[in-house]
């Protein structure tokens, strides 16, 4: 599936802004199933400097200077993407605890890059009442999909999808103490159980296909990977107990929200700000008549 996402941040500032610094984490991820036709974000007022880099995780990363005074700011992205399938079959679905032993003996290069996603990170520190949570799904034996799946399935059935509960800040005890917020509460969630049983578990963003039957669609959505040695890291979306498949748009993954931020900065005046989010992942045809 071809698809074209927009996505647009607008701030209004109630005092004039004298200059700002926005980094923005909008750009696709290229990856097997994913590739990237085109992308371009664009900024108003005009910048004084742009620059691009990746970051730790290889995310895209760019960086807009704005030095005129301003009472308004929007950042549009544009990409266009082809989506593929994922295999989700996976011939060995072994114990969890295998895993995570061979995790821990850091016995191959891949199995050590995953192990740093083993321990805690600025959104989400692992504990008692995470691993008391995790403990259902992960019975003795059991195979790390099948139990992840579990879990998965249970933050959906237990957890109310509500906007307005939570925020960027609400600690992840809290979120899962109140059994209600967002995709990013859910995602959180989710990797703190699997990282209070030494599992590694990542932050996906992305954006999910707009009119699809999905919670968070029309907005930056998230989602978790964990990693099975021998297969790589496999998605898994709480939020809607899915498996990303065609309608998922991966951006970019951290170890948690905080690595990923679709759009943060500072501005130096503004007083009072209002923030609005849109966002479209609208289906194209892969191959126009005239091409």
């Amino acid at each position: 599936m071809r698809y074209r996402a927009t996505h647009s941040t607008r701030y209004r500032y109630d005092a004039a802004v004298s200059q700002c610094q926005s980094e923005v984490r909008l750009t696709p991820r290229a990856l097997p199933w994913q590739a990237l036709i085109e992308s371009r974000i664009q900024a108003t007022p005009e910048p004084a400097s742009i620059e691009a880099h990746k970051d730790y995780f290889g995310n895209d990363v760019t960086t807009f200077t704005i030095l005129e005074s301003h009472d308004r700011f929007t950042i549009v992205s544009t990409s266009v993407v082809d989506v593929q399938p994922r295999p989700h079959s996976l011939a060995v679905d072994p114990p969890w605890e295998t895993v995570r032993d061979e995790l821990a003996a850091h016995a191959r290069p891949e199995t050590l890059e995953a192990f740093e996603y083993v321990f805690d990170s600025p959104f989400v520190t692992a504990g008692p009442e995470l691993t008391a949570y995790a403990r259902p799904s992960f019975l003795p034996e059991r195979g790390l999909l099948e139990a992840v799946d579990d879990l998965s399935h249970r933050i959906h059935a237990e957890f109310r999808y509500e906007p307005d509960a939570t925020s960027i800040d609400t600690p992840v005890l809290e979120a899962l103490k109140a059994r209600r917020g967002v995709c990013q509460d859910f995602s959180h969630v989710m990797i703190g159980a699997l990282r209070s049983l030494r599992l590694p578990a990542r932050y996906v963003s992305g954006y999910l296909r707009s009119g699809a039957d999905y919670q968070g669609a029309e907005a930056s959505h998230a989602w978790v990977s964990v990693y099975l040695p021998g297969s790589g890291w496999i998605d898994v979306d709480p939020t809607n107990d899915v498996r990303p498949g065609i309608g998922h748009v991966t951006l970019g993954w951290g170890r948690d929200y905080g690595d990923v931020t679709p759009v943060k900065g500072i501005a130096l005046g503004g007083g009072h700000q209002l923030v609005d989010v849109e966002v479209r992942v609208e289906p194209l045809d892969p191959h126009p008549k005239n091409s």
